[in-house]
């Protein structure tokens, strides 16, 4: 059975953001600076993160402060527009972080993406995350 080509689209850039979290989780950073155009821009600000342009230096950056943690991104409720060679995308989202010296991080809110076509694949070439509510803990310092 093969669905409409805007169908066609939003499953394919359902799928890319699937594997973002996927990949994310799992520690494929191949797989994961695959999913990015080479000018991406990252920002997490609004969250109280660092803001990155180029998919080198994001993909780096996310490696170095996570890499150690155990972590689980899970999004859901797709809001997908989609004109052409480029779509739009806001998902909600939830993280769960867990570091080796016992620092957690819970947080909820919103991914606001844009996506375009390179070479008939989506690609993420800007990725703005807003969170709502953030839990942390921070490891006893006599620990």
């Amino acid at each position: 059975m093969s669905g409409a080509p805007g169908f066609a689209d939003w499953l394919e850039i359902a799928n890319l953001k699937a594997r973002y979290c996927r990949f994310l989780d799992t520690k494929d950073w191949d797989g994961f600076a695959g999913l990015f155009t080479h000018d991406v821009v990252i920002d997490t600000t609004a969250s109280g993160g660092p803001r990155f342009e180029g998919r080198d230096a994001a993909i780096a950056s996310v490696r170095t402060s996570i890499e150690a943690a155990r972590t689980a991104h899970q999004i859901h409720s797709p809001e997908i527009e989609i004109d052409g060679d480029e779509a739009r995308a806001i998902w909600a989202m939830q993280d769960r972080l867990l570091w080796p010296n016992g620092r957690t991080l819970t947080g909820y809110g919103h991914y606001h993406e844009r996506y375009v076509r390179e070479a008939g694949a989506w690609k993420i070439a800007e990725s703005r995350l807003t969170r709502l509510n953030i839990e942390m803990t921070q490891p006893d310092a006599g620990v």
